[in-house]
C-alpha cells in the first residue's frame, strides 16, 4: 500500500512537472508573440501573421510546446476574445449611424453570408463526399466573416475619422454576419443530430435574434441606470459590462433545444445601447482596447496551433481552398449589387469586397460539434 501512495506521487509530481513545463513554454510563446508583433509593426506587417506564424510553429504541427490539453482552455479565450471584439465594435457604433447606413449594412449582413452558403451548398457535395445539410454545416464555418481582423481595423480607421461611412458599415456587418452564420450553424446542426429538419427548426433563427436584441436592450437600459445612480470607475465597468456578457453567453448555452438565444447579439445591442445614452464611455473602451492587445495575440497564437500543415499541403487542403474560394465569389456577387445603388466609387467597391476576404476562426460554434454529427471532410 505504501509503495503504491509513493508511485502515485512520483507520477503525480512528474505530470504536474511537465504540465508547469507546457504552460511555462505556452507563456514564452506570448512573450515571443508581443516583441515579434512589434517588430512586425516597425516594418509594416500586420502583427497576426507573426502570432499565426508562432501559433504554427509552438503547435502540435511543429515543435509541439503548446500542452494539447491548453485546447480546453482555448476554446475559453476563443469566445472571451470574440466577446471583447463585439463590445468594441457596439461601442464605436450608435442608433444614428445605424440608421444612416442601414440599407446595404442589412443587405451585406445577411444575404452576402447566405450567397456564400449556398454556393457552398451546391460545390460543397460534388467536391467531398458529404450531404446537402453537412454542406451547410461546412458553409457555416467557412462563411463566416473574421471580426477580430476587421474590426479593429475598421475601428482604427474611425478613429483617424478616415473612410466616411464606410468602416461603420463594414464593422456593423462583421460583427453581426458570425452571429447569423452561428445562429444558422446550430440549427443545422440540431437537424443533423436528431436525422429530420422541420419548420421548428427554422423558426429558431429570426425568433433567436428577436430575443438577443430584446436581451440587450433591457440590459444596456439596465446598465445606462446603474451607471446613472452610481459614480463607478472605468473597472467596475468594464468588470460589470464583461459579467453581464458571460451571463448572456451561459444563459444561451444553458438550454438550444427549445429557445435559442443570441447572446452574442445582446450583447453588441447592450453596447450600442450604452453608446448611444452615455457619452461618458471613453475610459471603457480604453480599457476594452488594452483588454484585446492582450487577448489578439492569445487567439491568433491558439488559432495557430490548430493548422495541421500536413492537411493544408495534402489534396484534400487543396479542395477546400478551391471550396472557400467559390464561396467567396458568391460573396463577392452579393457585396458589389448591395453597395451599387449607394453612390460608392470603384476603390471604394473593391474595398467593401476586400474588407469581407477574411476567415480566420473566432466564434463561439463549438466546431467540435461538427465532428461528433459525423461531419468529416480530413
Amino acid at each position: 500500500m505504501t509503495s503504491i501512495v509513493f508511485y502515485y506521487g512520483v507520477i503525480s509530481f512528474f505530470i504536474r512537472k511537465e504540465l508547469i513545463s507546457y504552460v511555462l513554454k505556452f507563456i514564452f510563446s506570448f512573450f515571443v508573440g508581443v516583441i515579434g508583433g512589434i517588430l512586425f509593426e516597425k516594418i509594416k506587417i500586420p502583427k497576426i501573421i507573426f502570432y499565426l506564424i508562432i501559433g504554427i510553429l509552438f503547435g502540435g504541427g511543429c515543435l509541439n510546446l503548446i500542452y494539447p490539453s491548453l485546447d480546453v482552455i482555448s476554446d475559453y479565450l476563443r469566445q472571451i476574445a470574440l466577446i471583447i471584439i463585439l463590445t468594441r465594435s457596439g461601442l464605436a457604433l450608435d442608433f444614428k449611424s445605424l440608421i444612416k447606413i442601414g440599407r446595404p449594412a442589412i443587405l451585406m449582413c445577411f444575404l452576402s453570408a447566405s450567397f456564400e452558403i449556398i454556393g457552398i451548398i451546391i460545390f460543397g457535395p460534388l467536391l467531398f463526399n458529404i450531404s446537402y445539410l453537412e454542406a451547410t454545416l461546412l458553409g457555416c464555418v467557412l462563411g463566416a466573416v473574421s471580426p477580430a481582423i476587421v474590426v479593429p481595423r475598421m475601428l482604427t480607421m474611425i478613429e483617424n475619422k478616415e473612410g466616411g461611412d464606410i468602416p461603420k458599415v463594414i464593422m456593423a456587418v462583421a460583427s453581426c454576419d458570425d452571429i447569423y452564420v452561428i445562429v444558422i450553424f446550430y440549427a443545422c446542426l440540431n437537424a443533423l443530430k436528431t436525422s429530420s429538419f422541420n419548420f421548428f427548426s427554422i423558426l429558431k433563427i429570426p425568433s433567436s435574434i428577436i430575443l438577443g436584441v430584446l436581451l440587450g436592450l433591457l440590459i444596456g437600459i439596465g446598465l445606462i441606470n446603474l451607471y446613472k445612480c452610481f459614480k463607478l470607475n472605468s473597472t467596475i465597468k468594464v468588470t460589470i459590462m464583461l459579467g453581464v456578457s458571460f451571463l448572456m453567453v451561459w444563459l444561451e448555452s444553458y438550454e438550444k433545444t427549445y429557445v435559442i438565444i443570441s447572446a452574442l447579439l445582446g450583447i453588441i445591442v447592450m453596447s450600442i445601447i450604452l453608446s448611444s445614452k452615455n457619452s461618458d464611455l471613453n475610459d471603457v473602451k480604453q480599457s476594452y482596447n488594452h483588454l484585446w492587445s492582450a487577448f489578439e495575440i492569445l487567439l491568433f497564437v491558439l488559432v495557430g496551433t490548430r493548422v495541421k500543415l500536413n492537411l493544408v499541403f495534402s489534396f484534400e487542403g487543396l479542395k477546400i481552398f478551391i471550396l472557400i474560394l467559390i464561396g467567396l465569389s458568391f460573396r463577392t456577387i452579393d457585396v458589389i449589387l448591395s453597395v451599387m445603388k449607394n453612390k460608392y466609387n470603384l476603390k471604394e467597391i473593391i474595398f467593401f469586397v476586400v474588407s469581407y476576404l477574411p476567415k480566420v476562426y473566432c466564434s463561439s460554434i463549438n466546431w467540435g460539434d461538427c465532428f461528433k454529427g459525423s461531419l468529416r471532410l480530413w
